[in-house]
């Protein structure tokens, strides 16, 4: 297949809190996806932390001589100091592409803070994104540490037709900013459509192009009778149209709306964040009490009965419970991101410096279980993993599936299913 010919602008917040690893790691990794850029492919980088600075007024050929050209600029020239400003870095990115016909626009956004007009930005991207054009540009978002607003990020990348990871610790920085990279520069199929359903709630609301190496996960609702064959159509490289019959079958075995569960509700929470909208936070919170998906607007709790085996309940909303003679209710750490902290960015806090009180025992040994399943997350395949363990004897067989059902007590095992794109091919081998 021809591959896309691609207009790439790292955006990279260089703000103090930067300093060190978190900087460090993220060059290394700008540096790494330049060198896999094609030959005819174009890119710049932009630095901002208060001011803005450019490896080139314009943008550049992906060649031998420019590449080491900016890896040097980037070396040399670009420290972690100063404050966070995202609008005019991405003003200044989305100016420098869409000016041809044939190539696909890409914005990268490292950040590890918030900012007051993140609403701001998103309106304004919104101008810029056009449905159904190649030139219209991909924002790809990737936030480090818990003081960015990951929803603010997320739905930027909503509105630009990309996708947003993030990195909690800066140990997990570079697997998943790589692979992140790698996938949005290897589109397939772009300005996807579904052909034949009228109506619809998509999640995510623009659907992303097609890149090599990951499925193209799409959950929704639908009215009226579903079609036995979905045509899937988009461009390729060549420019031609391209269309995919995909053959409806029902999951009679499977819960997926367990799996799809999570994305839904995080979709709809960054909707809810940028609209301000009550109704739809309500709206959020009700389908986290349905499905057991913990959410900004509920709260998880365990409630333990005097002579009863203390049971898991699900996510309930804080002003939902009341404590009782014969119950002791207790509240493990708390399982979502929050919306940013503007403080800590003013301040240059870097990740992770400010750690989150628990005051008991067991929600310390929560926070460190689930540090531990994020790291076994991200460097294990769940497929290769199950294959594994079917070569085990019965001992570590009965304690392999006696953790996987701790595990999945806490909805780990939904959020891998969610997360991890091995398992579309594994759940569909099973």
């Amino acid at each position: 297949m021809k591959a896309f010919r691609k207009e790439v602008v790292f955006v990279i917040d260089i703000s103090g809190s930067m300093r060190d690893d978190p900087l460090e790691k993220t060059k290394y990794e700008v540096i790494g996806s330049l060198w896999k850029l094609n030959q005819g492919d174009s890119f710049n980088i932009l630095a901002s932390n208060g001011e803005v600075r450019s490896f080139s007024s314009s943008l550049e050929l992906a060649t031998e001589e420019t590449i080491m050209n900016a890896t040097e600029w980037l070396n040399t020239n670009i420290v972690a100091d100063g404050g966070t400003n995202l609008l005019l870095p991405l003003k200044q990115a989305i100016q420098m592409v869409g000016k041809t016909c044939d190539s696909i626009p890409l914005v990268f956004l490292v950040t590890d803070g918030a900012v007051e007009d993140e609403r701001e930005i998103c309106n304004m991207m919104k101008g810029h994104i056009v449905d159904g054009e190649l030139n219209s540009p991909r924002i790809f978002t990737f936030g480090i540490g818990s003081y960015c607003n990951h929803y603010f990020l997320q739905m930027l990348a909503n509105i630009g037709k990309g996708c947003h990871d993030s990195a909690y610790d800066v140990d997990s920085i570079s697997f998943r900013m790589q692979r992140l990279l790698d996938k949005a520069t290897t589109p397939l199929l772009s300005n996807v459509i579904l052909d034949g359903l009228e109506s619809h709630q998509l999640f995510p609301f623009r659907l992303p192009d097609l890149w090599s190496g990951s499925p193209l996960n799409v959950s929704g609702r639908f009215e009226g009778n579903f079609p036995d064959i979905v045509k899937v159509k988009g461009f390729l490289g060549d420019l031609s149209t391209y269309v995919i019959d995909v053959k409806v079958r029902e999951a009679k075995d499977m819960p997926l709306d367990m799996v799809c569960a999570r994305r839904e509700v995080g979709t709809l929470t960054a909707q809810a964040w940028l609209d301000q909208d009550r109704k739809l936070e309500e709206k959020v919170a009700k389908m986290s009490l349905q499905r057991g998906v913990p959410s900004e607007y509920t709260r998880m709790i365990l409630v333990q009965n005097d002579n009863v085996k203390p049971p898991l309940n699900s996510v309930l909303p804080k002003e939902k419970y009341s404590k009782s003679k014969n119950q002791r209710i207790s509240c493990p750490m708390n399982l979502n991101v929050g919306f940013g902290n503007l403080i800590a960015t003013a301040e240059n806090l870097p990740p992770g410096i400010e750690e989150l009180q628990l005051s008991e025992p067991a929600a310390k040994v929560m926070q460190a279980a689930l540090y531990c399943w994020t790291v076994f997350r991200d460097r294990f395949c769940c497929k290769c993993f199950i294959r594994t363990c079917g070569q085990v004897n019965d001992q570590c067989a009965i304690a392999l599936a006696e953790l996987c059902t701790a595990l999945a007590c806490f909805q780990c095992i939904s959020c891998c299913c969610d997360t991890c794109d091995s398992c579309t091919e594994m759940c569909s081998c099973l």
